[in-house]
């Protein structure tokens, strides 16, 4: 996740006397350095505020700062929330308030009121709290000892949720060519993804590509074919479609490397001068990190490559998916995820298989190489970030995946089945209620709970589909969230 690291300020006053201050300190840093061990990203103690202007100037340095991205704020005495207005209102990087104190228990016997006033956290956090509902600033509240095990868990999946905002803010994306014809979800405008997320979203011609293509030498080829035979079982003898593959993915990474896109998007309806739809290629650069849509959508090629940032170790199990099919019998019914070609592999169960067969739709020449295997079981989320005129949402379903009920020994491509929330046909009605989209991003290790997180602090839309959740009691919740969006 690179060099990127969080601030610790914590709010005091001078009300106390020195000797408090200097014990705020010595427990603060403590306390930065003990979390920084078991947090994904460093927590560096900043200051002692205890004045307005120590607040402001930390927080203009915070908001220039491009290796600060983000801020942990704790009250360990009273500190009145005046002094912090001015901070808060021009702080441009994710906030989160923890509500914490160093002591886990009350001294019976120690108790007395030198203990009271140093340690207070329970009165300043409620004051400094006050002045970030006051302000209506977005923030990610966390009550717990910081000790235990479960604050760390949540203090961590934050700090991945505002890592994504970084991710998102530097974002770009290189779609080859424009959208599938006539599909509507896959639009949006660009202008306000730009001005709301930081996304850059631009077209290159395909042509363009064919030119670089063709400067691919076939010694790079040859590394990247070792590389997929080191990954991969090769499960096919046509040689040559594997080669090709690599030479369209070299030829991608290249475009996207020299003008610092992270993320890509393509049609099959578009494929001047190429032989075959990236398949192999496609999902191998997810694999390293790479975002992708299929059939031009751009708007889930960006999410995946910010949701897979957001993931363990900055490259999670996380991948652009597509509902393809339903199994309807009763008391067992699941959805099938696919895609034609591009499934990440960071979804396997097992050691992925490359394969190939013929692809019929889209203006191929020859059969395009691609990668089949089952996705894993277990707990996982799927997302949708749609526009819907004037504002952006972002919809989260939780899903079970399982493993396939069956081998679908015909089914030439990466598969993932899963049941989804609160059941499949309810979940089904309340997605299309929510106006999710067919192209969604699967992870198993980003939560809903981290999304919600980024979703507030890009200050957009959310919807979340749960086990709980009802047709009836979302459209009452889409309807409130309309007229609010409206108006902010």
């Amino acid at each position: 996740m690179g060099n990127k690291e969080f601030w610790f300020i914590v709010g005091s006053q001078f009300l106390y006397g020195p000797e408090v201050l200097e014990t705020v300190e010595e427990r603060a840093k403590e306390m930065a350095e003990e979390l920084s061990r078991v947090l994904p990203f460093p927590l560096i103690y900043k200051v002692t505020a205890k004045t307005p202007k120590e607040i402001t100037d930390t927080v203009k340095e915070a908001n220039y700062d491009d290796k600060c991205i983000g801020i942990v704020t704790w009250c360990h005495t009273f500190s009145p929330s005046k002094m912090w207005i001015d901070g808060i209102r021009d702080l441009q990087k994710p906030w989160c308030h923890f509500a914490t104190q160093y002591n886990r228990e009350i001294p019976n016997e120690e108790i007395d009121m030198d203990f009271m006033n140093l340690n207070q956290a329970a009165h300043g956090d409620r004051e400094h709290g006050f002045i970030g509902a006051r302000l209506r600033k977005p923030r990610k509240i966390i009550a717990g000892y910081w000790k235990d095990a479960k604050v760390h868990t949540r203090l961590a999946d934050w700090m991945k949720a505002a890592y994504g905002v970084a991710v998102s803010k530097d974002m770009k994306v290189m779609r080859f060519g424009d959208n599938m014809r006539e599909v509507a979800v896959t639009e949006g405008d660009k202008v306000e993804v730009q001005t709301k997320l930081g996304w850059q979203v631009n077209t290159w011609a395909v042509g363009d590509l064919v030119k670089e293509m063709n400067l691919v030498t076939e010694a790079e080829i040859d590394a990247l074919v070792a590389e997929y035979e080191s990954k991969y079982d090769i499960a096919t003898d046509n040689t040559a479609a594997i080669r090709y593959q690599a030479k369209e993915e070299i030829a991608m990474k290249k475009m996207m490397d020299s003008v610092g896109c992270k993320a890509f998007s393509n049609t099959f309806q578009d494929l001047y001068g190429m032989e075959q739809l990236p398949g192999l290629a496609s999902q191998h650069l997810m694999s390293l990190g790479y975002g992708y849509g299929g059939e031009g959508d751009w708007k889930v090629s960006a999410m995946t490559a910010i949701m897979k940032a957001m993931g363990e170790g900055g490259n999670g199990s996380s991948g652009f998916m597509e509902d393809y099919t339903y199994h309807l019998v009763e008391g067992e019914e699941y959805s099938l995820g696919a895609h034609m070609l591009e499934v990440c592999p960071s979804l396997a169960a097992g050691k992925p298989r490359i394969e190939t067969h013929h692809l019929g739709i889209g203006m191929n020449e020859k059969d395009p190489a691609r990668l089949v295997f089952e996705g894993k079981a277990g707990d996982a989320i799927v997302a949708s970030l749609i526009d819907m005129g004037g504002r952006l949402r972002l919809i989260v379903q939780d899903i079970k995946c399982v493993k396939p009920i069956m081998p679908m020994p015909n089914l030439p491509v990466a598969r993932v089945m899963w049941q989804a929330m609160p059941d499949l046909t309810t979940g089904v009605e309340c997605w299309i209620t929510a106006g999710g989209a067919h192209h969604t991003v699967l992870s198993y290790d980003v939560s809903a709970e981290m999304m919600r997180d980024w979703a507030r602090m890009m200050d957009i839309e959310f919807v979340h589909i749960t086990k709980d959740t009802t047709p009836d009691k979302l459209e009452d919740e889409l309807f409130i969230k309309d007229i609010a969006w409206k108006l902010k």
